[in-house]
């Protein structure tokens, strides 16, 4: 299993991605610098969190016209597992490789803390190692979370089945109080309809080890690194 974390000037989660890649699959990812407009064959490809170009004119606005993207689509084009975790959605969205747009968190304030999702679906290279409607609890820290999109296509997310996590409350209820962020039905993580490109803005990658408090994010890794 082959797998790659992008870094782009302002990452700061791709260590946290790496090791959690390594735990699960046993051998090292390669660290791609954004840069690069070739890549080797690859299995999974991360596009971690952070504050890429700074989150100058729009959260990873910038960061979607690097270089590699245009070698990460044609991977993604060609079956290989992307996710983009917290600014790596927003990267995401920015290259049109998921619909929508991430915008301000309706509070108008930064969000960290620790919430609770619901794992809408487990027949994809993301969620398999999970249980259908299972509760599970990663952090968020953000400030442009709040993922909107047109009618029409909150409703083809819907009816294609493209969500892959929301926000819930302990009682894994979908309500406001739950919303960290005023997300569009709750939403937390969206797929492709290909099912292989996943965007979450919440951090599975702070949430997969005992010593960190919160181990629900290691089936996720666990989950990605052994899909054929």
């Amino acid at each position: 299993m082959k797998s790659a974390v992008i870094v782009f000037p302002g990452s700061n989660c791709e260590r946290e991605c790496a090791l959690q890649l390594e735990k699960s699959s046993g051998q090292k990812p390669l660290m791609i610098w954004h840069k690069e407009t070739e890549l080797p064959k690859l299995d999974v490809i991360v596009l971690p969190g952070g504050f890429s170009y700074g989150d100058y004119l729009r959260t990873g606005a910038m960061a979607a016209h690097s270089p590699v993207m245009q070698a990460v689509k044609k991977a993604a084009a060609n079956g290989t597992r992307v996710i983009g975790i917290c600014n790596g959605f927003q990267i995401l969205v920015e290259a049109g490789m998921l619909p929508g747009v991430l915008r301000r968190n309706k509070s108008l304030k930064y969000v960290c803390r620790e919430i609770w999702l619901r794992v809408e679906r487990t027949d994809t290279p993301f969620t398999k190692n999970y249980q259908s409607g299972q509760r599970v609890c990663f952090p968020v820290g953000h400030g442009e979370g709040n993922y909107y999109a047109p009618a029409d296509t909150i409703k083809m997310l819907e009816d294609k089945g493209l969500i892959a996590f929301r926000y819930v409350n302990d009682n894994g209820d979908i309500n406001d109080a739950a919303n960290p962020n005023g997300s569009m039905h709750n939403i937390a993580g969206i797929l492709n309809e290909q099912k292989n490109v996943l965007g979450l803005m919440p951090h599975p990658d702070r949430a997969a080890d005992v010593l960190l408090g919160r181990n629900d994010g290691r089936a996720l890794f666990d989950s990605l690194v052994t899909s054929n």
